[in-house]
């Protein structure tokens, strides 16, 4: 098996960066951190380094100065799961983390589905295609009247989010998963010309770049919210009317402005419109697709900001027939193979869940890796580009790290092994106890400059550069 850095040199090239900037790099912590088969701690290892490392560049680019990146594998892994972590110091205790009717169940054909009910409107189309309460029992009773495939397909159509449980070998035969075969993990791509924007002045490696997150849940707000502790002006845009998970918001809330925006109504999209014309990045979790029904495709963004990057997240990919299809981490965990094998190498006869929302973390490091490295390139030599990812690829690239075999003796992490990476700050909820940054640059420290606030707490405009 690679090592982390040996991983790490793959994405570095992979996305265009110089050998040379590895030197800089420190990783230290040993495999495994958490009782898993796969190398979760290595995958966040390795994705919050490289972030980092793209930081670093940039701030070579902005101001010629080297500086050292360095990466605890214990604490990439805790930020991985720092929604656990989280807590309000006034002694209140975070809500559930799944809806009630959230999780696994059997179906006719003696398989499992996995429902993500979080969302209230996604809890409503389960119980609305299986004509039943919504209470785990009914919802039991009901799916042993439905194969498993013949429901996740039922579901989705009507506009519900749940997954069949495949094995690994499986997926690997669906269309969908050939579709993404011979696609790299992540994909940066010039998508129109645009003249190379000059820096603004400031001293951090982001500084002055502004950012529009258009994202919710984990992935997209993580990618966010790594922007932010290197310096960016990250404006959340939410809907008053969107559901959200309280909690999460919190978490990856850090670093940001938030604002509310209706893009179904024309004054929401010229809202938007002014927004990214001033903006550098825009990053999204939208389903492909989805915007350019709105006219914020990346074509339509490069148009209105010539020279802007492009971030689009999705579930199983930008091609191939469940390319439009919504998905959780949850979820790709057990369409994909994860469930069934983690299951297996445990010894239980059912799905078990990776020890993380691995997927979901790692993407959202990427995200921000990738948006970085186009930005670095942009400066040189112009464009516009665009920065795909998916949860599915990530997954793929996960599977091909290697397993361990030993890896489900790992104990968990305990409160004191995750003290050391633990933050008090305050907030528009309270001072929280919360996770610091993993990526420890040498000359500009990685930190978060703006507490988090409840959704929609500032203006529909961007903080003056300095």
């Amino acid at each position: 098996m690679q090592t982390p850095r040996e991983i790490l040199s793959d994405l570095w090239t992979l996305a265009g960066g110089e050998p040379a900037a590895l030197e800089t790099l420190t990783l230290t912590g040993d495999e495994p951190q958490l009782p898993s088969s796969f190398r979760v701690a290595a995958a966040a290892q390795v994705s919050i380094a490289a972030a980092g490392l793209a930081a670093a560049k940039i701030w070579k680019l902005r101001s010629g100065q080297d500086q050292d990146v360095a990466v605890d594998m214990r604490h990439a892994v805790v930020e991985c799961r720092s929604e656990r972590y989280l807590r309000r110091l006034d002694g209140s205790q975070p809500p559930p983390a799944w809806d009630a009717i959230a999780g696994v169940y059997k179906t006719r054909d003696q398989r499992f589905v996995r429902l993500h009910t979080n969302f209230p409107h996604h809890r409503d189309t389960v119980c609305r295609v299986l004509n039943c309460k919504a209470e785990r029992d009914a919802v039991q009773a009901a799916l042993m009247q439905w194969d498993a495939e013949g429901f996740e397909t039922a579901a989705y159509e009507a506009g519900g989010v749940v997954a069949m449980m495949r094995s690994h070998e499986e997926w690997s035969e669906t269309p969908q998963a050939k579709a993404l075969a011979a696609l790299p993990v992540m994909t940066i791509e010039k998508i129109d010309a645009a003249a190379p924007k000059p820096w603004p002045s400031g001293d951090r490696p982001l500084a002055g770049l502004r950012v529009l997150d258009l994202s919710r849940v984990i992935a997209g707000p993580v990618a966010g919210r790594t922007l932010a502790a290197h310096g960016a002006d990250v404006l959340l845009i939410s809907g008053a009317d969107l559901p959200a998970i309280p909690w999460l918001t919190i978490d990856t809330g850090r670093g940001k402005l938030s604002a509310f925006l209706d893009l179904k109504r024309e004054e929401g999209r010229s809202a938007l419109k002014q927004l990214l014309a001033q903006a550098d990045i825009f990053s999204q979790g939208y389903r492909p697709h989805a915007l350019a029904d709105l006219g914020f495709a990346q074509e339509d963004a490069a148009r209105i900001s010539p020279g802007i990057i492009y971030v689009s997240l999705s579930a199983y990919g930008q091609v191939g027939p469940w390319s439009g299809r919504r998905g959780f981490d949850s979820l790709v965990q057990t369409a994909t193979g994860f469930n069934h094998a983690e299951g297996k190498a445990a010894g239980i006869d059912g799905p078990k869940e990776l020890p993380a929302q691995i997927l979901d973390h790692v993407t959202g490091y990427l995200m921000a890796f990738g948006a970085m490295m186009a930005k670095a390139r942009q400066s040189r030599e112009g464009g516009s580009w665009h920065v795909r990812v998916s949860l599915t690829q990530t997954g793929r690239w996960l599977w091909s790290l290697g397993r361990m075999a030993d890896g489900l003796k790992a104990e968990e992490l305990k409160g004191e092994a995750i003290k050391p990476f633990v933050e008090e700050v305050p907030s528009g909820f309270g001072p929280l106890r919360a996770i610091r940054h993993a990526a420890q640059l040498s000359l500009t420290p990685a930190f978060w400059s703006e507490p988090a606030m409840p959704l929609g707490s500032h203006p529909l405009q961007w903080p003056a550069r300095q």
